[in-house]
């Protein structure tokens, strides 16, 4: 039945028993083969899923300097906010398939089964086959996950690498090999290309395990560590060195940075300004809001991750973990400093720890799916704790242990399934009665077949949330910038207030479907304007003061629920949606032009570009606040003729002002050109000024 395989450790003096039972790979295959085929079920109803990125993969597949820079269009005008390395893997594939949904999202659901593998392996390293099955199928259901591995933000990738991390870890704590340290700094920083510092979370418990637990001397330990830092930066920097150095007038303007700068955007927008809010060019304020009142990103707090935002993405075993940590550290308590099975619990503990606790207190932007980030973690603690905690179920402490665990996780199940009362309204009746039963009987000494019961219901408690949220969420569409799994759950996610989920109805957050306006104003597109004092962005802002989602109409089919089909000029977190009469218009001797157009923010100008796959250029990136390009610059664009048309009614974020340069070549365009509008979007063409 079974087979024992026995590795030397690195001493010699030890032997380390794997045990390969025959249910294992079986159980393996079983659980990647559903995983893949629940992914891919429905895959196509996302469409372009964030149209920012989407338009990034559409350039890079046709632009080799697109593809290294990650450029937001095929001319190089700017990159996106964020190191390139996820797009890499999706542009690839759409270089290989052609562009469509499917080509770039079924390689983030093979990022995906990967991460469950990948889990699966480290964990059952350390406790056994069945520990890793477990922590594998939590993983593949936890809601934020199956949302982020069908959607094409870095996130896919992040996990992949830092989970892989993990597991090279393990290997390193398993014989000390400096092999192993290597590979654990170079997945580190190679996740840094994905997305920055988020990847350096989990290095704190990575180091901290291997400088407790690792088979060599101390100072070999230490040594070992600054190898795999070295590593680490090598893996990163290459890119890095290479964007500095490169001239700045050869390659694209760094977005989200107002220096030009790969280090500004590190250290600034994507880095420090995440932990203290103060992100210059952000869409708007991060944590309380002076009157005390929730700030754009929610409230900060030990409680945040259980918020209606975030309750539903990650929170439903996070309790548990957090036992079944304390528990397998008190069951290792008198274990060998190199013990690899404490040495895991301080890994995933860490992880869990470092992780929830900064994005617990963060004041800057700060989404709910950034919560994916936690699952790894959190699965792989649960999977320890169950194969721990059932094999020490005689011990009447760990049976005590056993029914806090149910009835926390019972009663987590319930809160955050009531916040959605209209969803299966039943599944929270049934846990909370299940629970109670289970927790009261779990204290007992139970006969083997009891126990087996017992341990179905504990695993129906801890899993019918998430695998019902999950379901929600391969049935249901989701695009724009701030997607979100399962029902809806009476919060804006993501933004602290009251209101509908980002991908219901318009998906702009108050920005009117279609609006054609000029752009002239100080609050209306990129020009932003300040925030109001009650904390709302006013008209063509961010939120309304009532919390709802704008004038947006309801989602649609395609995935798309952006609001207006038809000339719909997208947003600030929405791409825009042409008409087909405006794509014939645009691709009209498209070719002829560097930019068949021009307008401003980045996810207005991705919906023309994915329609036309003809590069369109982002005015200001993201939150249409970046310097780029410069006045100057558009203007000497247009004189040589490389843009054909301004689009109208783009929209960027609250982070600009009347002073920007989007506002200042949307002035000059108005006052130089003449407007036309088609199918209720603005127009103005670039090669016929009004004299």
């Amino acid at each position: 039945m079974t087979a024992i395989i026995e590795r030397p450790t690195s001493t010699g003096a030890e032997t380390a028993a794997v045990a390969r039972t025959r249910w294992e790979l079986p159980g393996l295959a079983v659980l990647l083969a559903v995983t893949t085929i629940a992914y891919l079920i429905n895959l196509s109803a996302n469409g372009w899923a964030n149209d920012f990125y989407a338009a990034a993969v559409q350039a890079g597949s046709q632009s080799w300097e697109a593809f290294f820079f990650g450029s937001s269009d095929a001319a190089n005008s700017i990159t996106v906010d964020k190191p390139p390395a996820s797009l890499w893997v999706m542009e690839l594939s759409v270089r290989l398939f052609g562009l469509n949904s499917w080509s770039m999202l079924v390689p983030q659901v093979l990022l995906g089964v990967a991460s469950v593998a990948a889990l699966w392996a480290a964990v059952r390293r350390s406790f056994g086959p069945a520990a890793g099955l477990i922590a594998g199928a939590v993983l593949a259901v936890t809601p934020v996950a199956v949302l982020m591995f069908r959607f094409n933000n870095p996130d896919a990738l992040l996990v992949l690498l830092m989970t892989a991390a993990a597991w090279a870890m393990t290997r390193a704590v398993a014989d000390g090999r400096w092999r192993w340290l290597l590979l654990t700094g170079g997945l580190i920083g190679f996740g840094f290309l994905a997305k920055q510092l988020q990847v350096l979370l989990v290095v704190p418990a990575l180091a901290l395990t291997y400088l407790l637990a690792g088979p060599p001397k101390l100072g070999k330990r230490i040594a070992q560590l600054f190898a795999a830092g070295a590593a680490m930066v090598v893996a990163a920097g290459w890119w890095l060195l290479t964007v500095e150095l490169w001239p700045a007038d050869q390659r694209p303007w760094i977005g989200g940075s107002h220096e030009n700068s790969i280090i500004e955007l590190t250290l600034g927008y994507n880095g420090l300004g995440r932990l203290n809010g103060n992100e210059r060019g952000s869409v708007g304020p991060g944590g309380e809001l002076p009157a005390g009142g929730n700030g754009m990103w929610g409230s900060t707090g030990i409680t945040r991750l259980f918020e209606p935002a975030q309750g539903g993405q990650i929170a439903w075993l996070i309790l548990v973990a957090l036992v079944a940590l304390v528990a397998g550290l008190v069951l290792r308590g008198r274990a060998p400093r190199t013990d690899r099975r404490r040495a895991a619990l301080i890994l995933w503990g860490g992880w869990l720890l470092v992780t929830g606790l900064v994005f617990s207190f963060m004041a800057g932007i700060f989404h709910q799916y950034y919560t994916v980030a936690l699952a790894p973690a959190v699965a792989a603690l649960v999977g320890i704790g169950a194969v721990q905690l059932w094999a020490a179920r005689d011990r009447l402490w760990v049976r005590l242990t056993c029914a806090l665990a149910l009835g926390l996780t019972a009663a987590t199940a319930w809160a955050l399934l009531s916040r959605s009362a209209s969803f299966q309204p039943w599944l929270r009746w049934t846990i909370l009665v299940v629970g109670v039963l289970a927790t009261i009987a779990t204290a007992f000494p139970l006969a083997r077949r009891q126990s087996v019961v017992a341990a179905l219901a504990a695993a129906f408690i801890g899993l019918a949330g998430p695998v019902a949220y999950s379901i929600d969420t391969i049935a249901t569409a989701h695009s724009g910038a701030i997607p979100s799994a399962g029902p809806s759950a009476g919060g804006m996610r993501g933004m602290g207030g009251p209101g509908m989920r980002p991908d219901e109805g318009d998906g702009r957050m108050g920005a009117a479907p279609g609006n054609t306006g000029t752009g002239a104003t100080p609050l209306d597109g990129a020009q932003g304007g300040a925030m109001p004092p009650d904390g709302s962005a006013g008209q063509g802002g961010l939120l309304p003061p009532d919390g709802s989602a704008g004038q947006g109409s309801a989602s649609q089919p395609d995935g798309a629920m952006q609001g207006d089909r038809t000339g719909g000029a997208g947003g600030l977190l929405g791409g825009s949606r042409p008409s087909e009469q405006i794509v014939t218009l645009l691709e009209q001797n498209g070719s002829d032009y560097t930019w068949v157009a021009a307008t401003v923010g980045s996810n207005s100008a991705a919906g023309y570009q994915l329609a036309t796959e003809l590069p369109v250029m982002p005015i200001g990136g993201f939150n249409g606040s970046d310097p780029s390009p410069t006045l100057e610059q558009f203007q000497r664009y247009v004189a040589e003729g490389k843009i054909h048309y301004f689009v109208a009614g783009g929209r960027g974020g609250p982070g600009g002002t009347s002073e920007s340069t989007s506002s200042a070549i949307t002035a000059w365009v108005t006052a130089n050109y003449t407007a036309t509008t088609v199918d209720g979007v603005t127009l103005y063409d670039l090669t016929q000024p009004k004299s």
